[in-house]
Formats: structure tokens, sequence, C-alpha cells
């Protein structure tokens, strides 16, 4: 049972951050359709930018679970307005079902942002756990270049 206390938050972050970092990536290979989309609303192109920022920087946040609830408050900033103003055509039923995934988003991103990211997360490791890593790996680099000296 502890095994799922510990793991089951990492694979709900996994499954939850998936869709705003392959959102993110498709917008940034290929911003002009978002962009024509945004327009077509009334919403200002330029802002594929931030857009693509806060998918991308709040999605891995999110996963890592690194400042995990301020990712997750991003997310909710990005995903109320969005939902307003594209999803709300609720005569058509791919909009309708669009509407009601991003509520259930941003229930999930409201856990994240009340209970933290869980025990397998940057936010929970240690100070000293943050230092002696990188320690270690400088360590472990010394210690394969003087075996590899002649």
């Amino acid at each position: 049972m502890e095994i799922m206390k510990k793991y089951i938050p990492l694979l709900g972050r996994i499954c939850l951050c998936a869709i705003f970092i392959k959102s993110g990536i498709d917008k940034l290979f290929n911003p002009t359709y978002t962009q024509q989309l945004m327009e077509s609303k009334g919403v200002p192109g330029i802002l594929i930018i931030p857009t693509i920022i806060i998918l991308l920087g709040g999605g891995l946040s999110v996963l890592l679970g690194y400042k995990a609830r301020w990712g997750a408050l991003a997310l909710i900033g990005f995903l109320i307005p969005t939902t307003l103003i594209f999803h709300t055509d609720f005569s058509n039923q791919m909009q309708e079902i669009q509407f009601l995934k991003n509520l259930g988003l941003i229930g999930g991103l409201l856990m994240v942002a009340t209970f933290g990211s869980g025990p397998v997360s940057f936010d929970n490791r240690s100070v000293w756990d943050r230092i002696q890593f990188p320690l270690s790996l400088k360590n472990g680099w010394r210690r394969i270049l003087r075996r590899s000296r002649f």
C-alpha cells in the first residue's frame, strides 16, 4: 500500500501533463494553424509565444514535480480563458466534450495545486539530495578519468 501512495501521484502527474506537453510541442513546430485559429476568435496571434511557454513550462513543472503548484496554477490560468473563448459552442458536441475535458484537467490541476506533487518529485527532495546528486556525478567523472590515464 505504501508503494501505491508513493508512485500513484507520479503516474497521475504523467497522465495529467501529457496533453500540455504534446500540445506545446505541436504548437512550437506548427504555430501557423494555432495562430489562425486564435485570430479567428479575436485573440492576437502573437500570444502563441506565451501559450507555448505556459504549456511546456507548466507541463514540465507538473511532470517533474518541480514547483508543481506554480506550474499547475499557470496551467489553470491558461485553461480558464482558453475554455471560455474556444469551447463554448455547445451546439457542437465536440466543443462540449472539449469544454468538459478542460474542466476535468482544471480539477486535476487543482488537486496538484492543493496537495502538491507527491513523494516522488523534485519538490520533495531534501536540500542535501539536491547538492549530493551533482557532486556524485562530478566525483564519478573524476574516477572515470583517473582510470583512463596511462
